[in-house]
């Protein structure tokens, strides 16, 4: 699929789904925080990161009848979700940037 931005393996892959995730958590953490006022922003980002990498798994051919597959798309909604939040972190303070120190 030429032209396009995110593909099926981009999405099954750390980089892909972490940058995903990010849109994701970014666009919609106002609304979640609104209706959810229990949910964490750190939970509903792993949320978010198995729900994708489960799309992307299915997309390719996975069984969903393995089990497999649900715990390691669970096992690597975490990592996900931690590389979203680091790029997160760079976001909000660039490397280099000086700080106000008060």
């Amino acid at each position: 699929m030429e032209g396009q931005l995110f593909t099926w393996d981009a999405l099954s892959s750390i980089g892909g789904a972490s940058l995903l995730t990010f849109f994701i958590v970014q666009y919609t953490k106002g609304l979640v925080d609104r209706i959810a006022l229990w949910l964490p922003t750190d939970v509903y980002a792993v949320l978010v990161s198995f729900v994708i990498l489960l799309i992307a798994q299915l997309a390719k051919g996975a069984d969903p009848g393995d089990w497999k597959l649900y715990a390691l798309s669970g096992a690597n909604a975490f990592l996900v979700a931690a590389a979203a939040g680091q790029t997160h972190q760079k976001v909000v303070n660039p490397p280099g940037m000086k700080r106000n120190k008060t």
